[in-house]
């Protein structure tokens, strides 16, 4: 547990300060948030990864939930109570606060990370039945750089748009096929990166379902809130994947 809370202490910390190092990007030189939620987006997922070797520990349900409870944590650092009296969070705030998000933006991301955390133990544990957890790293790789580039890669290059709702409210938000291409690559990808955890009958049967898959969950979600559905449409196609090919034989 040491190392666990090493590892979540340097990941809180870092993502706080390159959030306010953003923020006064966003403040002074007029920086899109749309860039930086997405780098601050990749610091949450890459970070971890590359300080895993250097502070190892057993991950578990119970590891799972204090990781997201700390994010959460770090989330609600910046409500409106604190930024009204404090500069710092106020200022990382600015990284994180679209325009067109507002009023719901810290609503849309803690309900976000609430729902997400809550499908990622569920998802583990159904996994788990089949003595196969590893497999979530399939979702997570499409999560994590699928989604993660879809916005920016449709900000930048986006012309083929088409809309989606949102929660809380009846403002429609435009995404792009450009973007959602992101979330398809990144689901075959993922299934090669995968392949050694996958019988062959498995691989061809994941790689025909989840990306696909997972491409129509990004692109149906509501706004801002498509990590959820990501996760348990990842989840779910993965576990039938394993049925289907236990029953191919």
């Amino acid at each position: 547990m040491v190392n666990f809370w090493t590892l979540e202490i340097i990941r809180t910390a870092a993502l706080v300060a390159v959030a306010w190092g953003l923020g006064r990007m966003v403040l002074s030189r007029g920086w899109k948030v749309n860039y930086t939620r997405k780098i601050l987006h990749f610091i949450l997922f890459l970070l971890p990864i590359s300080l895993a070797p250097y502070f190892p520990f057993e991950a578990g349900l119970g590891t799972t939930l204090l990781s997201g409870s700390t994010f959460l944590l770090a989330i609600l650092s910046m409500s409106k109570p604190v930024r009204e009296r404090f500069v710092f969070p106020r200022t990382a705030f600015a990284a994180l606060d679209r325009p067109e998000d507002r009023p719901f933006t810290l609503l849309w991301l803690t309900t976000q990370v609430l729902a997400t955390y809550v499908v990622l133990i569920g998802v583990l544990v159904w996994l788990d039945n089949y003595e196969r957890t590893t497999l979530i790293y399939i979702t997570v790789l499409v999560a994590g750089i699928g989604d993660g580039l879809a916005e920016p890669v449709g900000v930048r290059f986006g012309r083929h748009t088409y809309t989606t709702r949102a929660l809380f409210t009846d403002r429609r938000y435009t995404r792009s096929y450009e973007g959602s291409a992101c979330v398809f690559i990144s689901g075959v990808l993922a299934c090669f990166l995968l392949r050694g955890q996958l019988s062959q009958a498995e691989f061809w049967i994941a790689l025909a379902m989840i990306p696909l898959a997972m491409t129509l969950a990004e692109a149906w979600s509501p706004h801002t809130w498509d990590s959820p559905f990501l996760y348990l449409t990842g989840g779910a196609t993965t576990v039938l994947t394993l049925e289907l090919a236990a029953m191919g034989g």
